[in-house]
């Protein structure tokens, strides 16, 4: 079965949404942390800055996947996607289907991915 570029899109704007979603959700993690002495104890603040941390940093990768997303959503308007942006072969279909966004083939991802 073959990945016909409205499948594709739909899957790259039901995963842009869920990105969007998981941004929005987890934005009070990465607030500052509040380092009252008084309401919480030190292992508590440490807790709660390495739960900040960590809500940065998957605040940050999914930031890269939907520049990814955007980036294959822009070369299925322009009629390049499907095609490695280093090689310019075939990106294999099972690998879309995996990964719509993915911008290179499996030998490039190895070597530029």
């Amino acid at each position: 079965m073959t990945l016909t570029l409205n499948e594709a899109r739909d899957l790259l704007l039901a995963r842009k949404a869920e990105l969007t979603e998981l941004t929005e959700i987890s934005e009070n993690d990465r607030a500052t942390v509040t380092l009252d002495q008084q309401s919480v104890g030190r292992l508590s603040r440490m807790d709660a800055m390495q739960r900040q941390a960590m809500a940065q940093a998957n605040n940050r990768q999914r930031a890269r996947e939907l520049q990814r997303i955007d980036g294959a959503l822009q070369r299925i308007k322009e009629d390049e996607y499907g095609y490695c942006l280093e090689c310019g072969e075939d990106i294999p279909e099972a690998r879309l289907r995996v990964d719509p966004a993915a911008p290179y083939c499996v030998s490039c991802a190895k070597l530029f991915g």
